[in-house]
């Protein structure tokens, strides 16, 4: 009973102890995962396991020691590289190109240990089905595959065929999960007062039934509801016997 309870213990403070280490490392763990990223995940992962399932009181504080101290040499790191070219580059990589004018450049994937499998499967993966059609492919230093297609195969544009556009930024949320978001009000320049008359208008008497309300950049309200009242609504599992 004595052993379940430190494993409890130690299980919560494991959690927590990540959860402040992760948020201290910042998004780049996950949004920019290069190699070196993924091992310190690993690694911080596997301490934080080790302090969560071993019993002996002896070793909690040197588990923790341990994960404190890596988390700070990776944080160390992240900031050398931040400020130092070389350093981010020893770190991280560099982006190696493997597609030019069309042909698969075989030396730079050899060096790379990247195959012409992992190449077709990436470029389809951005709508790619013919090699002849890439000018420059480039990996990326966190495996992402980055194509830029000949001229005369990229789509078309507004810009390219000289159609004037209008600025469309980031919807604006005013409605989260019931609950109103009061600084955005005050960002977009309404007040609660036009926003409940516009979900009045909408037959919505109460914003706790909203799921999800934005105001764009043209003024147009989006409103999704926590109930929608669809009629028939499309399955596309192969569940029986409803």
């Amino acid at each position: 009973m004595k052993e379940f309870l430190e494993v409890i213990y130690q299980t919560f403070g494991a959690f927590f102890g990540i959860l402040i280490y992760a948020r201290i490392l910042g998004k780049q763990q996950v949004a920019q995962l290069t190699f070196y990223d993924y091992i310190n995940g690993i690694t911080i992962g596997s301490m934080a396991a080790a302090l969560a399932a071993d019993t002996d009181p002896n070793k909690t504080v040197a588990h923790l020691t341990a994960l404190t101290l890596f988390t700070t040499l990776t944080l160390s790191m992240s900031y050398i590289s931040l400020k130092s070219r070389p350093a981010r580059k020893l770190l991280e990589g560099e982006p190696t190109v493997v597609v030019h004018n069309g042909k698969i450049l075989e030396k730079n994937m050899a060096r790379m240990r990247y195959n012409t499998d992992d190449l077709l499967m990436q470029l389809r993966a951005k709508n790619v089905f013919n090699i002849s059609d890439v000018e420059f492919a480039v990996s990326e230093t966190n495996g992402e595959l980055s194509v830029l297609l000949k001229t005369q195969k990229q789509p078309l544009t507004a810009e390219t065929m000289g159609i004037p556009t209008q600025y469309q930024g980031v919807n604006t949320e005013l409605i989260m999960d019931g609950r109103l978001v009061e600084q955005n009000l005050q960002q977009v320049g309404v007040d609660q007062a036009w926003l409940i008359i516009q979900l009045q208008q909408m037959g919505i008497n109460d914003i706790r039934e909203v799921e999800y309300a934005a105001l764009d950049t043209s003024g147009k309200l989006y409103v999704d509801k926590k109930r929608d009242e669809l009629q028939n609504v499309i399955d596309i599992t192969d569940k029986t016997g409803k």
